[in-house]
């Protein structure tokens, strides 16, 4: 059976469809099925072959039930001052309970001496699970195919010890994205550079999280340095399919980002 982490989250939620559709069992792991994420775990219940179990990654005792029976588990969780510990406590749990293969969804660019806090984070945890004596596949995600790559590496086999970027078809200068927008929505959308102080103090005053703002601040100093401009072939080469590009992705989601249809929600 295949545990998925984070499984009401949008990532999580859309592998445990995937995985649902293709006839797999698959147990959504859930913080708390009872309480606010109540809903999404009964419409996670309601798929075939999925079992929902309720643990916290930040309380390893919790997961041993979870963890039973697990022979391959997708390791999500959100970006949150506690990320490092709570995934290294995740691995260190599966570890134990005899898990044979983990895979991690990770950043784009991690790495151990990166000025972004959540860079270093992922660079932290994945030296650990490659350390834990589990097979492991590292997705260094970007865009929307997380869930149909996820899907094949947790399903199919030589994926053990890997490392994939994924990225859409394009290297996309923000200029770029905002016309693509513009042509989905069919309204005049424009780029407006924005310094990185006065971006942060309008996060705040919206009410984001100062570690996130600041979090945000260090990735987009990392962008402006070309940190995330290559794009990777590994969704052509090795999963055999054609990935989504931005222009697909803004026409797919065009409702939500004109206000006619809500945002969804992690």
């Amino acid at each position: 059976m295949i545990l998925v982490t984070g499984a009401t989250g949008l990532n999580g939620a859309e592998l445990v469809r995937k995985l649902s559709a293709r006839g797999v069992a698959v147990r959504a792991l859930v913080r708390n099925a009872s309480g606010t994420n109540a809903a999404k775990a009964t419409e996670l219940s309601r798929l075939a072959g999925v079992d929902v179990a309720e643990g916290d990654m930040a309380r390893p005792d919790t997961l041993v039930p979870a963890l039973s029976g697990i022979d391959r588990a997708m390791l999500i969780s959100s970006s949150n001052p506690t990320m490092r510990e709570d995934q290294a406590a995740f691995i260190d749990a599966a570890a134990r309970a005899g898990v044979r293969h983990v895979v991690k969804l990770s950043g784009i660019i991690p790495d151990v001496n990166s000025p972004f806090r959540f860079a270093r984070m992922h660079g932290e945890i994945e030296r650990h699970l490659e350390a834990s004596g589990m097979a492991f596949t590292h997705l260094r995600a970007d865009i929307g195919d997380i869930a149909d790559v996820a899907a094949d590496v947790l399903t199919g086999s030589g994926h053990e010890g890997k490392t994939y970027p994924i990225t859409g078809p394009d290297a996309l200068t923000m200029t770029e994205v905002a016309a693509a927008l513009s042509a989905a929505t069919g309204k005049p959308i424009c780029y407006v550079d924005v310094p990185p102080e006065d971006a942060r103090a309008a996060q705040i005053a919206a009410g984001m999280p100062a570690y996130l703002a600041d979090g945000l601040a260090e990735l987009f100093a990392e962008r402006r340095k070309g940190k995330e401009e290559t794009v990777s072939s590994v969704i052509p080469t090795v999963f055999k399919r054609r990935p989504m590009s931005f222009a697909d992705f803004a026409r797919r989601h065009a409702a939500i980002f004109r206000g006619e249809q809500p945002a969804p929600r992690a």
